[in-house]
């Protein structure tokens, strides 16, 4: 199960085997969780950042929040050309890129990326003092974790908001 906000509605994903009753319950209990999260985090109806300035702005503000506003990028876009990579840093001229396919992404997600290629700009690789630098940021594991889930459904062939049916050896929770 699962919920997150996506274009300033609350998304609830639970399992299609749900009771009438089991759903309602369910459904109460993500959303107050959704809220509380969005409450202490500031995510809550947050617009994602659609053009490459609103990117470049965000990009700001995450570097002020996590990393001390140490990371200054150059510039910061969206590309289509991004097959193998979630995002990509070239800290020699300061740019950022991150793929398209992260824009229905929830929001904490595309956060992650923004801020693992802005830590990028202050360490090339990813050692210990480059994981450090992330340990600020609530969502790093969780969102590490999605993106794998994520790369394992497309390597088998699910397209984004494709269920697997039962009998694939998944279970929800």
């Amino acid at each position: 199960m699962a919920a997150f906000w996506e274009n300033g509605t609350a998304v609830v994903a639970i399992p299609a085997r749900f009771t009438v009753a089991q759903e309602a319950e369910w459904v109460h209990r993500m959303l107050e969780k959704l809220h509380r999260q969005g409450e202490q985090r500031g995510h809550k109806g947050r617009r994602r950042p659609a053009t490459d300035s609103a990117l470049a702005a965000h990009a700001a503000a995450l570097s002020a929040r996590y990393l001390g506003g140490r990371a200054v990028p150059t510039s910061v876009r969206w590309v289509s050309n991004q097959n193998s990579r979630w995002g990509s840093a070239t800290p020699a001229d300061g740019s950022i890129r991150l793929s398209d396919k992260l824009r229905p992404m929830p929001q904490w997600v595309i956060d992650y990326v923004l801020l693992h290629e802005l830590a990028h700009l202050l360490v090339a690789g990813h050692n210990s003092a480059f994981w450090k630098l992330l340990e600020a940021y609530p969502d790093t594991r969780r969102a590490k974790a999605f993106l794998e889930g994520v790369s394992f459904a497309t390597a088998r062939g699910l397209e984004p908001g494709q269920a697997a049916t039962p009998g694939d050896d998944q279970e929800a929770y």
